[in-house]
């Protein structure tokens, strides 16, 4: 038996980034680091696999504006060669050809719009799985450290901003250029003097553009954060409800919320404010071209060189050349947009906040294992160390019990062997190997674990307890349940294993969840069981019987358990007492009640406070002390 842990240890120490360091990289508000060009080169490798469809939507682009802008060129036709001669004959076909421009303009849109569409929803599709599987791969500090609100605003209203500007925005944009250049050839073609006149008001709107450019993104921007914060403090507080009812905190939180609401309404408006005042200048020089085309095909210049079918096409060519100009603005906002939420999403794909593999990782050698903390250093704050030098080793098949007061690293342990967080210094083995040479995900499989808080998935109870696992057969989750004595409640459940299971598992009650999660583990099927205070939420006579089944199943298992109720850990084959990081003492239970340290004072005074003795709080001080 050991009661000290300051021996020396052969095994090298290696430096690795503190828990804190993780996640550093996520920041909300730095988004300057991206290009515009850099952002459409991003979206483009989205759009790649899918660029045949959107060549096609390109190739019936051109086809659109010369359907489109034939008509006022019909106009002329019949104004000039049958309406002011007051000839009608013949002017049919041309009423014919006009209708079917119209008819034929509306197949080529509705062509274009939905192969456009499916195109950018295929892209979409594409980008959301990749961000869904990216955050599945993060660390849990990264979680530990971002607000699931504001990274819920990554994953859905930035995606659904992509989503208008891919699928409408960025090829439309190309329809409208094409559309302005051919009617700036045509115009200088039936009268290049009237088109410059036209065209003095083009660089206003250049200028204009330039300018709200800037105020546009700045704004999008501030609103992207803002509906963040905003969904942020709604998922705290709807999670967080009880304790807001319990605690008659709604007043605070109703207060917090309409702050924050504020914030989003203002960065809203001012979004709002640049782009109605875009619009409305794009309206007012259209205003004024027309009078300027009217001003000047009356003067002395071009009084009576321009006929009337000339004068009336010019107008509707130029009614036609600020329908996209207004087109451009209300998708240049969009873009604006879209660009705001890819710097956002773009900058959680390049979130490297992962628990690092290796890049030739070695298969786990052959069961049963032997796992070794040697020379353990971590925290998760870089100024503040959990474990320090921590030393002990679980053989095969041997049932451990970790004990300790609160913050004392029990449940750190477990973090750390099963590589939710790597170790600062030192090194954690099984058999001999480092566990940070072999597959992530195989080094996990080897572990069940079941939790004092317990998450369910909202579906069926089968799916609960099998993780959506097709190969468990039901003879084996029927097993399970009754060797844990779930399945006495399970029986009784409308639709027994089809029972519908609420969010979190709202409609079962605590003892029912930990149940579960016992039958969960004993799917799995584990070289190693972990239990972290696992009968906390199950009542005396239940968890009596949960006991004799873990005597059954850990007969030839290795286990690691931790508890506060030292009552439950009396038949481990060996306990470690932890006490600020370290390992101060270690043995049975009746070893560790003879040398009657830190484990008796712990033991006597846990059954002090259930037997109702006196001096409960001088107790507590001495195990303390």
């Amino acid at each position: 038996m050991s009661h000290d842990d300051s021996h020396s240890t052969n095994g090298e120490k290696e430096k690795r980034p503190t828990g804190a360091a993780i996640g550093s990289a996520f920041k909300e508000d730095s988004l300057d680091t991206f290009s515009d060009l850099g952002l459409v080169y991003r979206m483009w490798t989205y759009m790649r696999p899918y660029r045949w469809l959107f060549l096609v939507c390109l190739l019936l682009l051109p086809l659109i504006s010369a359907v489109s802008l034939v008509q006022p060129w019909l106009l002329q036709i019949a104004i000039d060669d049958y309406i002011v001669p007051e000839s009608l004959d013949g002017m049919w076909i041309i009423l014919a050809v006009y209708a079917g421009t119209v008819v034929g303009h509306s197949i080529l849109m509705y062509a274009q719009q939905y192969l456009m569409k499916y195109a950018g929803h295929q892209a979409l599709r594409d980008l959301r799985q990749q961000l869904f599987s990216h955050v599945q791969d993060l660390s849990s500090s990264f979680f530990k450290q971002t607000p699931i609100g504001r990274l819920m605003t990554r994953l859905t209203t930035d995606v659904e901003s992509l989503e208008e500007a891919l699928s409408s925005g960025i090829i439309t944009m190309v329809g409208d250029l094409i559309t302005l250049s051919a009617i700036v050839v045509i115009l200088l073609v039936k009268d290049w003097r009237l088109a410059l006149a036209s065209f003095t008001v083009v660089p206003i709107l250049l200028l204009v553009t330039l300018v709200v450019r800037h105020f546009l993104r700045k704004a999008y921007r501030a609103t992207r954060v803002k509906i963040a914060r905003l969904y942020a403090h709604l998922q705290e507080s709807i999670t967080g409800m009880e304790v807001i009812q319990l605690f008659v905190r709604e007043n605070v939180s109703r207060d917090e919320y309409r702050d924050i609401n504020s914030e989003y309404r203002d960065a809203n408006i001012r979004s709002i404010r640049w782009d109605a005042i875009l619009y409305a200048i794009i309206e007012a020089v259209g205003s004024i071209t027309i009078g300027v085309i009217l001003w000047y095909a009356s003067g002395p210049t071009l009084q009576g060189a321009v006929t009337l079918g000339v004068l009336v096409a010019f107008i509707e060519y130029m009614q036609k050349f600020f329908v996209p100009i207004r087109d451009l603005a209300e998708k240049y906002n969009l873009l604006q947009s879209a660009m705001a939420s890819s710097e956002r999403i773009f900058q959680l794909l390049d979130t490297k906040d992962q628990i690092p593999q290796s890049d030739n990782p070695k298969t786990l050698p052959d069961r049963p294992f032997e796992i070794e903390f040697r020379d353990v250093h971590f925290g998760y704050n870089e100024d503040e160390q959990v474990l320090k030098g921590l030393n002990f080793t679980i053989h095969p098949c041997e049932r451990v019990a970790l004990v300790g007061h609160t913050g004392a690293g029990k449940s750190t342990v477990i973090n750390l062997l099963t590589r939710l967080y790597d170790v600062d210094e030192g090194q954690i083995l099984i058999n001999g190997e480092d566990i940070r040479q072999f597959e992530l995900r195989q080094l996990r499989r080897q572990f069940a674990i079941v939790l004092q808080d317990v998450f369910l998935f909202q579906g069926t109870m089968l799916e609960n307890l099998t993780l959506g696992d097709e190969s468990v057969s039901l003879q084996q989750v029927q097993r399970a349940t009754e060797m844990v004595y779930a399945d006495r409640f399970i029986n009784e459940l409308p639709g027994k294993f089809d029972f519908e299971i609420a969010e979190r598992g709202g409609n079962l009650s605590s003892g029912e969840k930990q149940l579960i999660a016992f039958a969960r583990a004993l799917i799995l099927q584990p070289e190693i069981l972990v239990l972290d205070e696992a009968t906390a939420n199950v009542d005396t006579d239940t968890e009596a019987l949960i006991q004799k089944a873990i005597e059954k199943l850990l007969e030839h298992q290795t286990s690691l358990v931790i508890a506060h109720r030292l009552s439950t850990i009396q038949r481990a084959d060996r306990i470690l007492v932890l006490d600020d990081g370290r390992l101060i003492e270690e043995g049975t239970h009746e070893e560790l009640l003879e040398f009657g340290g830190h484990y008796s004072k712990l033991y006597r005074l846990q059954y002090a406070t259930s037997s109702g003795e006196d001096g409960t709080l001088d107790n507590a001080v001495q195990a303390r002390g």
